[in-house]
């Protein structure tokens, strides 16, 4: 057996370097994503706006497959009256989930931190982060105890 340099031994023994918290709004503070960082992390994530479609609202069964055939501005407003939508952008398609008074999803649990939803979670949470502001990278912050 080839002895290591004591250098060497004192690297190994090292634990990983931390990652610091990211500001949401600062993506170069962002850290690249690698698995199992969700597993420490406060869900940072889930306090950005959650862009969702028709598909996506159905799969949450907020909305039922019949209402698909509906104008979208007409299910738009029933889930802005229900509170489950910000806002609805009828060029695109896209409905804007509403965030908790402190700018949570509101499908995200405030004492655990994991979604209520992961099952149905819609594509762009799916997708994340392959998609969004900085593809390959998290807006990490590790939960608090």
């Amino acid at each position: 057996m080839i002895a290591r340099p004591a250098t060497h031994r004192a690297a190994a023994m090292r634990k990983p370097p931390l990652i610091a918290d990211a500001d949401l709004d600062r993506l170069e503070t962002w850290a690249k994503y690698s698995s199992g960082l969700c597993r420490d992390c406060h869900a940072s994530c889930c306090t950005m706006p959650v862009e969702v479609r028709i598909g996506d609202l159905i799969r949450l069964g907020v909305v039922d497959e019949f209402e698909r055939e509906e104008p979208a501005k007409n299910i738009a407003r029933r889930l802005s009256k229900e509170g489950l939508i910000e806002r609805f952008n009828q060029k695109s398609g896209i409905f804007t989930l509403t965030r908790s008074s402190n700018g949570d999803c509101l499908y995200l649990d405030r004492k655990t931190r994991l979604c209520t939803v992961y099952a149905k979670r819609p594509d762009t949470c799916r997708n994340h982060p392959q998609v969004g502001p900085r593809p390959g990278y998290c807006a990490y912050r590790k939960k608090q105890a």
